[in-house]
This record gives structure tokens, C-alpha cells and sequence, in this order.
């Protein structure tokens, strides 16, 4: 058999239609709000036929089961009248006498049969007058009928259904029968009942049904139409917007985040959703906020520290040059003396930048007992040395020993900073109040001044590296300003000792402080750096005494890092 042949015989192998795929093929879904009705309409049909048709069997089989008790009941009297009959010899009247009593139903037939199981007399009572005989083609309909008390249903012409038994007894068989028009009747306006009941309790449960479902569906299609909004938003471009500006992500209305509800439990979800989407967004902008930051934080860092040091080595090697084109150009003792003067400003900086690079990394400071009144004493008088023309107090307030865990050098360091700081940024004769407290919880230094303050411009970034007042490169004298790293390392070096530092200025008052933790308590959470002016404290005024005199501690052998921020 060939291909073409197999083929005509499978019509059923059919290539299908290009253009039109699965999905294509697939009916549509209804919603939610269609199908919910439907079902609920068609469960409630099928009770109700169920229903329907139980109460219709049980109650058409009480009435024929009542309706056939009467039928024997009906024999049975009839038979007694006819064993009257004959027991009263015979001269007594052969034909039925049962009719011609009172009291009988309307309807009732009562016959005899003969020996065959025909009938060879009946008798009707009829609606309005006596009993009448019953025709030949009525009699025909009821023959056949055996004598054993069984029911049968027959249909006798111009009278309608009747239910017939048949008793036999001492030869003489009697046949009686009831009709069913009543039985029927009445099972015909229950039906007609039932009929009319369920088609109004349907429609009536149909539409509460439609109503009800709508009404608990609608929180939902507001879940959907959130969702959708939010869908909506241009999440690709990294935006969360919302309906306003600044606004966000759109929400679930709070009434529609009930937990106790499916819809609300959806909803609740949802907003839960949208909650860790913008955290999530957020966090990655503030990341991306940060490397922005970051990456402009190292690319300044890397263009200042070039420009420091591009300073001291071009006065390094145009001292060298002058040096080579021999001795007449300049004295071989100034030069020496220049070089190693941009020499080691130069080796400063770079030690700056490598401790400012070790405390970025995280290692923790060398631990030791610090006492920040003794430190704090020397500090100052080594800053009255180097700057006489300057009026310099000290105050102590302790409640208690003023002692922490720390490396003392670097918190000498940071101390003598911002006391350089004030010498080289403020103008001669200016009163700098450098004061210790101590409590049960933390310690405080503060180094106070009324010099003329740090610009409004500048106070945000103040402890930001290579931050300066006078932006360029050049300074002529050493009062003209450092590098720009000494605030950048007082505030690295008090983070790393677990602390933090602060600022107030304003004219005509500068105050710097630094607060670390006391032996045994937690590190100090961070705050904002930089504060507007305020109002000095009676525990700040306390603070001024009057000059000091030589503590009786002996010098640190580290000479302090003098470099600091220039400031104006």
C-alpha cells in the first residue's frame, strides 16, 4: 500500500495551520467574577433538582402507597358484601349491593369474575347520581386480572386511570378499583410547586450570589490594579516613582491588607513586596551614591597627594640644579638645608597618607591605659612652645581618673593636631581653652577658640582629606596652612579608638570635640560631625584656668604630627 493510499485512509492526519499556536488553540479563561456565580448557580440547580426529585419520589410513593391501602381495604368490603350475598341462599340477589351504600368514594368500581378472570359484572359510583353498570368495552379493560390481592393500574375508557385488585374467596372473585386522578393531581401541582420555588430561589440566590462575589471580590481587583500600577513603573531604569513626586512605589490601601481576609492577606503581601523592592532599590543607590563617592574621594586624594608632592620635588630638584651648574649660583649649605627642609615635609606626607591608609583598612589601634589628662596637658604645653604669641589654658573637670584603652601616641597625635590647627589658623594674641572631662561613661576633650571661625562653605567637609580654606597650592610662609590631612587623621584615629569627633564654629568661636568611650563601656555610636553654633555650657566655662605650668610628666619621645587642615 503506498503513502497516498495510508493516507486517504487516516483523514485524521492533518499538518497544522501555520501561524496558530498552542496558545492560539486555547480558549480564553474566564474571570474570576464570571466563574464564581456560574459555579455557585450551578451547584445550587443541582441541589435543587436533587431535591426536587426526592421529594417528588418520596411523595408520589406515600400517596399510591395510601391510595393502594384503600383499594384492598375497598376489596375487602366488597368481597364481605358479596359473601352475604351468597350465604343467604339462592333467592338473594346476585348483583353487587357494595355500590348502593352510602358513604362510598366517588369513582369506586366494584365487579365480579368468573371462573376465566373475566369480568361478568362491574358497577360505578358515579359523581351525581345511583351506582351505574359498567359497558362491555369498561368490563373488557378490567379482564385479565388475577384473584391473588395484587395492584395493577389500568385505564378504563370514559373514567379515566384506576388502581384494581382482585380478592377470590369460596369460589366467588371480586375485583374493586380506585381512581388516580387525585393522586395524580396532586403530585402534578407539586411538581408545578417545585417548578416555580426553584426557578425564584434560584434567581434570587443568583443574584445575591453576583452581588456578594463582586462586592468581596472588588478589594482584590484593587490588589490587581496596584500591581499593575506598579508594573507600570520604570523599575529598568532604577526609578521608583509613584502617582506623586517623591512619593514611591504605589501601596495597597490599609483596608485592603486585612489579615483575615484572602484578598487582604494578597494585598498584605504585595505591599510587603513593594516594601523590599524599594529597600532594595534604595540600598542599591545609596551603593552606587557611595562608589560615586568613593571613586571621587580616591581620584581627588590621588590629585592632591600628587600636587603635594609635586611641590617639595620640584624644589628638590631645582635645588640639585642649581647645585650642578656650581657653587657661584647658590651657597652648597642653603641648598643642603632646603632639600632636607622639602625632604622631610615630603616623608610627612607620605607618613600621613600610609596612616591614614592603615586606619582605613581596619586594624585596631595598639591597646594600652591612656591617661587623656596627662596626654592632653603635654599636648598643650608643647603647643605653647612652638606658638608663644597665643594665649593657651587648660581645664580640668574629672569626676573620676580621665583614663581609656588607646595608643597613646596617636591620641597624643590627635590632640596636638587640632591644637596646631588653632595656632596656624587663627591670629596672634587668640585665647585657645583646651579642657578634660570625665564621667562614669565616656571621656571629652574639647579645644575651644575665638578666632575668627571656619567658613560656613567649608565646615561640612572639614574633616575631609586635603580640605582647606586657601584652595591653592602654593604657601609662602609655614603659617599659610599644612597639607589638609590633620583633621582627616584626628577623626580616623578617634573612629578607630571606638569615639568621635566634632565641630562648632562660628565667629568669634571654634569648638572642637572629641568624646571616647570609658575603660569597659561600648563604642559611641556615630553622629553628625558637624553642628550649627550653640551656646557654650557652664561645665565649658568651668573649663578655663588659668595658663598652665609645666606638667610633671615627662615629654613624649614622639614629637607630635603638627600637620592639620587650613583653615582660616
Amino acid at each position: 500500500m503506498s503513502s497516498r493510499q495510508r493516507q486517504r485512509q487516516r483523514p485524521w492526519l492533518r499538518l497544522r495551520p501555520h501561524g496558530r499556536s498552542q496558545q492560539d488553540r486555547t480558549p480564553r479563561g474566564r474571570s474570576l467574577r464570571s466563574r464564581l456565580p456560574l459555579f455557585v448557580g450551578v451547584t445550587l440547580v443541582a441541589v435543587c433538582a436533587v431535591t426536587a426529585l426526592t421529594v417528588f419520589f418520596v411523595q408520589r410513593a406515600y400517596l399510591l402507597g395510601d391510595l393502594d391501602q384503600r383499594v384492598t381495604n375497598t376489596a375487602e368490603r366488597v368481597q364481605g358484601g358479596t359473601r352475604g350475598a351468597t350465604e343467604a341462599g339462592p333467592t338473594a340477589d346476585p348483583d353487587l349491593t357494595f355500590p348502593d351504600q352510602r358513604g362510598q368514594a366517588v369513582g369506586t368500581i366494584a365487579g365480579t369474575l368468573d371462573v376465566d378472570g373475566y369480568v361478568s359484572a362491574a358497577r360505578v359510583v358515579p359523581q351525581d347520581g345511583d351506582p351505574r353498570n359498567l359497558s362491555a368495552a369498561q368490563r373488557a379493560a378490567l379482564d385479565g386480572i388475577e384473584a391473588d390481592g395484587s395492584l395493577h393500574t389500568r385505564t378504563v375508557p370514559g373514567l379515566g386511570t384506576y388502581r384494581v385488585t382482585a380478592l377470590a374467596d369460596s369460589g366467588h372473585a371480586v375485583l374493586t378499583g380506585l381512581p388516580m386522578d387525585g393522586v395524580r393531581d396532586m403530585i402534578r401541582s407539586l411538581v408545578v410547586t417545585e417548578a416555580v420555588v426553584a426557578v425564584v430561589a434560584l434567581a434570587a440566590a443568583g443574584c445575591v450570589c453576583a452581588v456578594v462575589i463582586r462586592r468581596q471580590l472588588r478589594p482584590l481587583g484593587r490588589v490587581a490594579a496596584t500591581a499593575v500600577e506598579v508594573s507600570r513603573s520604570p523599575l529598568d531604569r532604577g526609578e521608583v516613582t509613584g502617582p506623586a513626586p517623591a512619593s514611591g512605589l504605589t501601596r495597597v490601601s490599609e483596608r485592603d491588607t486585612d489579615p483575615g481576609s484572602e484578598a487582604g492577606q494578597v494585598g498584605a503581601a504585595l505591599n510587603r513586596m513593594i516594601d523590599h523592592v524599594e529597600s532594595s532599590f534604595a540600598e542599591r543607590q545609596r551603593g552606587e551614591e557611595e562608589a560615586r563617592r568613593s571613586e571621587e574621594r580616591v581620584r581627588r586624594l590621588l590629585a592632591d597627594a600628587s600636587h603635594e608632592l609635586r611641590t617639595p620635588l620640584a624644589a628638590i630638584a631645582g635645588y640639585a640644579e642649581l647645585m650642578n651648574r656650581g657653587a657661584g649660583m647658590i651657597e652648597p649649605t642653603l641648598a643642603w638645608r632646603r632639600v632636607s627642609a622639602e625632604s622631610a615635609r615630603m616623608t610627612g606626607l607620605v607618613e600621613d597618607l600610609l596612616l591614614l591608609a592603615r586606619l582605613d583598612e581596619g586594624r585596631p589601634p595598639y591597646a594600652a591605659e591612656a591617661d587623656l589628662a596627662a596626654l592632653v596637658a603635654e599636648a598643650v604645653w608643647d603647643a605653647r612652645a612652638a606658638g608663644g604669641d597665643h594665649d593657651w589654658q587648660l581645664g580640668l573637670v574629672l569626676d573620676t581618673p580621665a583614663l581609656v584603652v588607646g595608643d597613646e601616641a596617636r591620641l597624643h597625635q590627635v590632640v596636638a593636631n587640632l591644637l596646631a590647627n588653632a595656632r596656624m589658623h587663627t591670629p596672634v594674641g587668640t585665647t585657645v581653652v583646651t579642657s578634660v572631662e570625665a564621667t562614669d561613661e565616656r571621656r571629652v576633650i574639647r579645644v575651644r577658640d575665638n578666632g575668627p571661625g571656619i567658613p560656613p562653605n567649608l565646615l561640612p567637609r572639614v574633616f575631609e582629606r586635603f580640605t582647606r580654606a586657601d584652595a591653592s597650592r602654593s604657601r609662602p610662609d609655614a603659617r599659610s596652612g599644612g597639607s589638609g590631612l590633620g583633621l582627616a587623621i584626628a577623626a580616623a584615629i578617634t573612629q578607630a579608638h571606638g569615639g568621635r569627633i566634632g565641630v562648632e564654629s562660628e565667629p568669634g568661636r571654634t569648638e572642637f570635640t572629641i568624646e571616647l568611650p570609658a575603660i569597659g563601656m561600648p563604642r559611641l555610636l556615630p553622629v553628625d560631625t558637624v553642628s550649627a553654633p550653640s551656646t557654650p555650657t557652664p561645665t565649658q566655662a568651668q573649663a578655663q584656668a588659668p595658663t598652665p605650668t609645666p606638667p610633671p610628666t615627662p615629654a613624649p619621645t614622639r614629637a607630635p604630627d603638627t600637620a592639620s587642615s587650613s583653615m582660616s
